[in-house]
């Protein structure tokens, strides 16, 4: 009898509405301005989707001071702190903000509970782009951020009843509850953001991880090592029942040797900067391996959310 395998793919998996949104805004830069156009930072963080664009002309640089003069520059998905565009306006640069809406809903969110004379905790992960981005829309010192349990533990504040919190968009929902629980019951007046701040795509891929995961022997998230979300997705799935499980760019990076010799079902998910046709490689990888293929969708909600694209002018 041959060898078998089952795949439970979880859905939904993949590019989300933001990301898209962002990839669509520099290829539209590059057709309405022609190669070059400068992205300051990663539009999203997948290495396929970046060398992508890099073949269509986009080149990435980490600072305004890398982008030559007239040539038009983009900023990031993750969003960026106010002195970027304010430099940018200074050196009279034509810029597109390709922010992903909902970073920038938490990005209003901010500058409203300081308008109300609140300090700011910020629920994220040190040195990310997204938490640099937030913690730069209010000058120094109005926010404080905090990244564990411990932290909120530990956290001494001046004034305990004027404080409010937000959260990067692609925590992990259960990390993120905890921590929320232990601010509100430390400071009971602190004001909550009045929407979620984890995004829908991050909560919709956690979800489907968490269906699948007790199901599977061995668990893949694909997606690029920078990326929050796609990590998150494979602590959420060692958490919900498969310890196996891993992180890989592609399926070079399974290790199909111990998924042929001791996996019966594998999971499959990946996160919000990955493209679909990553999956489908690793599904015709496993059809060469296996003398039999069983693929089976787990779905637990359609997504239909769409962003408008900012002008190019």
């Amino acid at each position: 009898m041959g060898k078998s395998l089952k795949i439970l793919l979880a859905n939904p998996r993949g590019f989300c509405a933001g990301v898209g949104r962002a990839i669509s805004i520099v290829e539209k830069a590059l057709e309405k301005y022609g190669a070059p156009v400068y992205v300051r930072h990663e539009i999203v963080h997948n290495s396929y989707v970046l060398d992508k664009l890099r073949r269509k002309g986009a080149i990435f640089v980490e600072s305004l001071d890398e982008v030559p003069e007239d040539v038009p520059v983009i900023f990031s998905a993750h969003g960026v702190a106010k002195s970027v565009p304010k430099k940018a306006s200074a050196k009279n640069m034509t810029f597109i903000d390709a922010t992903c809406p909902l970073v920038s809903k938490v990005h209003k969110e901010v500058e409203k509970y300081f308008k109300n004379n609140q300090h700011i905790i910020l629920i994220g992960h040190r040195g990310h782009p997204e938490v640099i981005g937030t913690m730069g829309q209010l000058p120094k010192g109005e926010i404080t951020l905090i990244e564990t349990v411990e932290d909120a533990k530990n956290l001494t504040i001046k004034a305990p009843d004027k404080l409010a919190y937000a959260t990067q968009t692609t925590l992990s929902i259960d990390d993120a509850k905890d921590i929320v629980a232990i601010l509100k019951k430390r400071f009971p007046s602190i004001k909550s953001p009045p929407k979620e701040d984890i995004c829908y795509a991050t909560t919709n891929r956690q979800n489907a991880v968490k269906m699948i995961a007790p199901k599977c022997d061995y668990v893949v998230i694909v997606g690029s090592n920078n990326s929050s979300n796609a990590n998150r997705l494979v602590e959420v799935a060692k958490k919900y029942g498969c310890l196996q499980a891993y992180l890989a760019a592609d399926e070079q990076k399974i290790n199909w040797d111990i998924i042929k010799d001791e996996v019966s079902v594998l999971g499959i998910s990946a996160g919000a900067s990955t493209p679909e046709f990553l999956i489908d490689k690793i599904i015709q990888k496993a059809k060469k391996i296996f003398d039999s293929l069983e693929v089976e969708e787990i779905s637990i909600t359609k997504e239909n959310m769409s962003f408008k694209l900012p002008k190019i002018k």
